[in-house]
Parts: structure tokens; sequence; C-alpha cells
């Protein structure tokens, strides 16, 4: 009696053993292929459209209207630069356009006199060469009207405007600062831009299609928001493929056995933007995309058949993808028909 009481504690401690580790092993393959192959990371960043404002043209800087980290408009004033050299620029303008129209219409007048000569009261040469002075004073009134508008456009550059709604960051320009052509002194960003750009292991990329349903959780206040894949990134960096001697590329001559999976940046757009936690570039976040789940309007151009196989009655230009039950009919009638003659 004993003897079988030992032998039955012994198997059910074996068995719950069993139990145990297959429990462990089920577990630990469910980790395996969440953390290994579920389309998820925390490596993803808050992105938007960074805007350097630069001005089209050089001079001091008179009015800086925006204060840091202020919310502005599509046409807002953002700083003023010394409009002095340009008005004056502007007013020559318009003196040499006047000049130019006077030269045009006495050249004008005086080629017509000499062409109502009678014959013999004019040589051909100073016909020819009053005719030629008419043309080209009509050539420097095209001209003075060129500079007359690029020196009412340089007045207007004087004036910078904000071209987005957006937000100013780091802003350092002050009032009597020099700005110069085609250099920053100002940054703007895009707030209609806010997106998140996740950095997907390669491995992953299998299980993300466009248009899938993404869970994002911002580490700032651990704030939970819904998104989708608006896009997949095509190219990484690829470090042998530096240039090298006489434009070769640069190869590693040591190969590393354990492979990292690389990481390809993945674009999710905000379903709707929070309310209370204001975004910035470069936050944080956590990003769960669910598998073959797409927005319904994907939903619905994915339904649709975009190809026809079918013989006979196919409209052109389209192709329709044939269901089972068209393909089986198709095979049955390709077996039952008669060879030809």
């Amino acid at each position: 009696m004993a003897r079988s009481n030992i032998f039955g504690k012994t198997v059910l401690r074996a068995f719950a053993t069993l139990i145990v580790v297959a429990v462990a092993a089920v577990l630990g393959w469910f980790a395996w292929q969440h953390y290994v192959y579920s389309p998820w990371t925390r490596d993803a960043r808050v992105q938007a459209d960074v805007i350097n404002i630069a001005p089209e043209v050089s001079g001091t800087v008179t009015e800086v209207a925006v204060k840091d980290d202020s919310y502005i408009h599509v046409g807002d004033l953002l700083f003023k630069i010394q409009p002095v050299r340009f008005k004056n620029a502007l007013a020559e303008a318009q003196a040499n356009l006047k000049s130019a129209q006077a030269q045009q219409a006495y050249t004008a007048r005086n080629a017509h006199r000499l062409e109502r000569l009678p014959p013999g009261g004019v040589s051909t040469q100073n016909l020819q060469q009053a005719q030629s002075q008419a043309l080209m004073a009509t050539a420097a009134v095209g001209q003075a009207q060129a500079k007359l508008a690029q020196a009412r456009q340089n007045l207007d550059w004087a004036t910078v405007r904000s071209p987005v709604n957006g937000y100013i960051t780091h802003l350092q320009l002050d009032q009597g600062d020099y700005a110069r052509q085609g250099s920053s002194v100002m940054t703007l960003v895009d707030a209609e831009t806010f997106r998140i750009t996740a950095y997907f292991e390669e491995t992953k990329l299998a299980r993300i299609q466009v248009g899938a349903h993404a869970n994002i959780t911002l580490m700032a206040g651990d704030t939970h928001l819904s998104g989708h894949v608006t896009s997949i990134g095509r190219g990484i960096a690829v470090p042998n493929n530096a240039k090298g001697e006489r434009n070769l590329p640069s190869v590693n001559p040591t190969f590393q056995w354990v492979r990292l999976a690389q990481r390809v940046p993945v674009t999710i757009a905000f379903d709707r933007s929070p309310e209370k936690l204001p975004l910035s570039v470069g936050l944080s976040a956590t990003v769960h995309v669910q598998p073959d789940s797409r927005t319904h309007q994907e939903s619905a151009r994915a339904s649709q058949d975009t190809f026809r196989l079918q013989w006979g009655d196919a409209e052109p230009g389209t192709f329709q993808l044939p269901t089972q039950a068209n393909t089986t009919e198709a095979v049955d009638a390709t077996r039952n028909k008669a060879p030809a003659d």
C-alpha cells in the first residue's frame, strides 16, 4: 500500500512537472513569436516637416514679429528687412523705364519720318541705322520693365511671411541682425504634418501593410493614440556601398557571422491628433501595428476585383481576378469542349 502511494505521488509529480514544462514552452513560443515577428517597436519618433526660413534678399533686420514657440498662420509676418535701398532701387528702375520709353518714342518717330521721305531724300545706311535704333530702344524698354519688376519683387521680399501654419522653434533672430540671402535665420515646424516614423526590424516587415491600423503610445504622458501606415521606406544606407579608391565600393573585408536585423522606417499618420498633449518633433513612442487590418477605404478598394481573366466577355483595358467558382467553371468548360477538326 505504501509503495503504491509513493508510486502514485511520483507519477503525479512527474505529470505536474511535464505540465509546467509544456505550459512554459507554449508561453515561451508565444513570447518568441511576439517579440521577434509581431510588428511592434519601441524605436519610434514624432516627426514633422521642418522649414528653414531664409530671406530672398540680404539686409539688416528691422523688426521680428514673432516669439519663440508661438503658433502662426499662413501669411503672418515673420520679420522685416531694411527696405530703404530696395525703395531707392525701385525709384531708379521707374526712372530708367521712363527714360527708355522716351528714347523709344523718339527713335520710332525719327525712323517713321525718314521712311516717309521721297526716294533719294535719305541714304539707305541712315534709314537702316534709324530703324535699328528704334528696335534697340524697344528692347531697352523691355529690359527696363524687367528690372522694374525685379526691383518691386526685391522690395516685397524685404517683408518675410510664413508659408505654412506652424510653430516657431529655436528662435535666435533679433532686431539688428544682418540676414543674408539664402541663409536660414528661422525654423518653422509645419503643424499639419505631424506623423510617426517607426523603425521596424526587417523580420517584421512581411506583416506590415500600407493602410494597416496602428496603436501609438507616446512616452510623454503615456498617451494612447491611433493611426494607420501610410508608407514603408524603400531604402537604408549600406556601409559597403560607400565610395572608395577610384570610385570603387569600399567593402569591409570582415564579415560578422552574427547578423543583426536591419531597421526600416515606416511612416504612420495620426487618425486624430491629441488635443491635450502638444506634439513636438523627436518625442519617443511605441507602435503596435495590427496585421491584416486596414482602413475602411483600403479594405473597400482591396475587395474589388481589378483583374479579369475571363475570355470572351472581358472589357477592354480591365482584368478581374477570377473567383474559385469562375475558375472551376472555366476548367470544366475546357475539358468538355470537343477538339477542333
